[in-house]
C-alpha cells in the first residue's frame, strides 16, 4: 500500500492540539493499514523517527433524524503517532501550536 494512500488526512481537535508540544499528532488513517504500515508511511512521508503508533476504530453510530431520512456517522480509524525526542517536528503541525 502507497503511503499517501494510508494517511488520509490529519485530525484536528482541541486534544490533538494539545499534544503536538509532546511530538504525538494524530491522523485519520485506512482501516486495512497496521502500526507498522501507518509508522513506515509516515516516517516516509514527513520524514522524520516514529517512536511509538497507537490505533483506534471508532464505530459508526446513528446520525439525528432529519423527517424520514435517517443514517449513520461514518467509521474511522485514527493512529496517534508519537515521535522519538530526537527527530524533528511535523513542519505542518507547527504552525498550528
Amino acid at each position: 500500500m502507497e503511503a499517501n494512500k494510508i494517511i488520509i488526512k490529519p485530525l484536528m481537535s482541541e486534544k490533538s492540539y494539545a499534544d503536538i508540544a509532546k511530538k504525538r499528532y494524530w491522523f485519520v488513517v485506512d482501516k486495512a493499514a497496521t502500526k507498522t504500515q501507518i509508522k513506515q508511511a509516515v516516517e516516509e512521508l514527513f520524514g522524520v523517527s516514529v517512536d511509538s503508533v497507537h490505533t483506534s476504530i471508532t464505530a459508526q453510530k446513528p446520525k439525528k433524524r432529519q423527517g424520514r431520512t435517517a443514517g449513520y456517522t461514518q467509521s474511522r480509524k485514527k493512529a496517534i503517532v508519537t515521535l522519538k525526542a530526537d527527530s524533528k517536528p511535523i513542519a505542518f503541525f507547527e504552525s498550528l501550536s
